[in-house]
């Protein structure tokens, strides 16, 4: 079914029929999708994700099945575990988790599982990916009613969701004010790595101002990398606010940055765009000194994890 761009017919031509957006189908698995038995299989810049890959998924020999681009950005099983335990904190008025960018699966199986959300819509635009995390969702027993996979782009997604939610599948309608948002979008590739501070105005294919302007209107989750300029996160805080940063780590190396951030009310926002708050060196131990980012630290369960 996907998203078929067509015209915006009513419900009597079928079902999902005429919608900009509908749940997919299952997925049958492509040539592009893959679960390597060994290390000979596998192509040369992906072979240190393989050597990762019972960090990655668990149950990896129990036939996950990922693309080759899908490697590079999955969420490290235990990461994605305890990111869904933190964002089950959010107000119970809270019900539905939109993932934006569900790629393989890792942290939408994770959201599934948590038994904390109604519902989960997941979407992704590549459909041999979409095809992997559907039949990983099944491998790890997630039960199919509570997620609504959307193949699709999830800009488009949310435009609609704003601006004429009767282009949508009944399905895909939720309320903004109940519904979180979790992004964990690609980076650019492994080359942010050697960024000392990683600049989130360059980051590519989307960057923070694209991201954050999609996503205000709701509470929402970044997943980042870990060297992120948190001057530039601080400065998406609404007024009277602050946003927690976490540092989620494995066997003590920092994976990620990630950022809970409040949804913004235009109405009632006073302050303007301007100069960025003053904040200290971004990787230095009190680089929250701006008082639009708090501190925080995320309950281990077997996973380290440290303040930004």
């Amino acid at each position: 079914m996907g998203n078929g761009m067509g015209s915006e017919r009513g419900p009597e031509d079928g079902e999902g029929a005429g919608y900009s957006m509908a749940p997919a189908e299952r997925l049958p698995l492509t040539d592009d999708c893959h679960h390597y038995g060994g290390k000979d299989q596998v192509p040369w810049d992906i072979q240190k994700y393989f050597a990762q890959r019972y960090s990655v998924f668990s149950w990896y020999d129990e036939g996950v099945y990922l693309t080759d681009d899908a490697w590079f950005g999955v969420t490290p099983e235990p990461i994605a575990n305890q990111i869904a335990v933190d964002m089950g904190a959010a107000d119970e008025k809270k019900t539905i988790l939109v993932d934006a960018f569900a790629g393989a699966g890792g942290n939408t199986i994770a959201f599934a599982l948590s038994g904390r959300w109604q519902r989960v819509i997941a979407i992704e635009r590549d459909a041999s990916t979409l095809a992997c995390a559907q039949h990983n969702a099944q491998i790890y027993g997630v039960d199919p009613s509570m997620v609504s996979w959307v193949h699709g782009d999830s800009f488009e997604y949310l435009d609609a969701l704003a601006n004429h939610p009767g282009a949508l599948h009944p399905d895909l309608r939720v309320d903004m004010d109940t519904t979180v948002l979790f992004s964990s979008p690609p980076w650019g590739g492994p080359g942010y790595r050697s960024d000392e501070i990683f600049d989130l105005h360059s980051m590519q294919p989307y960057n923070l101002e694209q991201l954050h302007k999609s996503y205000e209107s709701m509470d929402h989750v970044l997943y980042l990398p870990r060297t992120s300029n948190i001057r530039q996160v601080a400065r998406l805080a609404p007024a009277g606010c602050k946003i927690e940063v976490v540092q989620y780590c494995m066997q003590g190396a920092s994976k990620a940055m990630v950022a809970y951030i409040p949804a913004r009310n235009p109405t009632s926002r006073e302050d303007e765009p301007g100069e960025e708050p003053p904040v200290e060196d971004p990787m230095s131990t009190d680089s929250d000194s701006s008082p639009s980012v708090q501190k925080s630290t995320a309950p281990t369960n077997g996973l380290d994890s440290s303040v930004s």
